[in-house]
């Protein structure tokens, strides 16, 4: 099955990635490429798209990877009826109930703050 994926290239802390049509069961690395069908940079927010190529590999089953998927909706290539989107990921929190704003606001502080000692009042003499 053919995927289409994002191959980077570039430099370190620089990179440029070629959008490459491969066979899915490779590592986007190998260099085993069917073809090219466009490349990004980050940086400067280049995108160059041959959608007629990007257009005829979708048509004959080649399935896109998610951030792939994204560029082609947000440039208008339509993207085949049996492709799913990617659901949204939901970020949650480690420790939710030692948040701050998960603790109730009237609750007696835990510890005594440093070098004073609570006393209990005592009726005068």
């Amino acid at each position: 099955m053919l995927a289409i994926r994002m191959q980077r290239n570039g430099r370190t802390h620089n990179p440029v990635y070629r959008i490459v049509v491969q066979e899915s069961q490779r590592h986007p690395l190998s260099g085993r490429v069917v073809a090219e069908v466009g490349n990004y940079n980050p940086e400067t927010k280049n995108l160059v798209l041959d959608k007629e190529k990007i257009e005829f590999y979708l048509k004959n089953g080649a399935q896109p990877s998610s951030r792939v998927a994204y560029i082609l909706e947000k440039n208008k290539v339509k993207l085949p009826s049996w492709y799913k989107k990617a659901p949204a990921k939901q970020s949650k929190a480690k420790h939710a109930d030692k948040l701050r704003k998960n603790q109730s606001k009237d609750a007696p502080a835990e510890e005594a703050p440093a070098g004073e000692t609570p006393t209990e009042e005592t009726p005068a003499e």
